[in-house]
């Protein structure tokens, strides 16, 4: 399964080239992710989850420029690894059926009492095997 957020790029996320800057790129899979854990469960009256959860690593591959703000953006979002206390999450952006740029974030489930990583729970698990597709290399 794959879940689809739609993002809104702002005017200030573009620079002074005319593009959306790098680093927004990295605010709208942020959006994406929230959604993905908080906000779209809500809505299904589900329990938010992963409150306690922190980004270890970040990459985005920039592969199509977009040249304005004010629009919205699909965010992609699968799971393509799941750790003890990790998982990876694959984003893709696209604009107007054109894929602009794809990502991978690591997160890490972390105890708020200890602040230090934690094992990831059954029922986080269930939740991410939905989204849990196999990426091939070079594909």
């Amino acid at each position: 399964m794959i879940h689809h957020a739609s993002t809104h790029v702002r005017w200030d996320d573009l620079d002074a080239f005319g593009h959306i800057n790098n680093a927004a790129y990295l605010t709208l899979m942020q959006e994406a992710r929230a959604d993905f854990t908080w906000y779209s469960r809500k809505l299904r009256g589900e329990k938010p989850i992963f409150a306690d959860m922190v980004v270890a690593r970040a990459e985005v591959d920039y592969l199509e420029p977009i040249h304005q703000g004010g629009i919205i953006v699909d965010v992609a979002i699968t799971v393509s690894r799941m750790g003890t206390s990790s998982f990876d999450l694959h984003y893709v952006v696209t604009h107007d059926g054109v894929v602009r740029a794809s990502g991978k974030t690591v997160q890490v489930a972390v105890s708020m009492d200890t602040q230090r990583s934690r094992p990831l729970s059954d029922l986080e698990r269930d939740f991410l095997t939905q989204y849990l597709e196999v990426l091939v290399e070079g594909k």
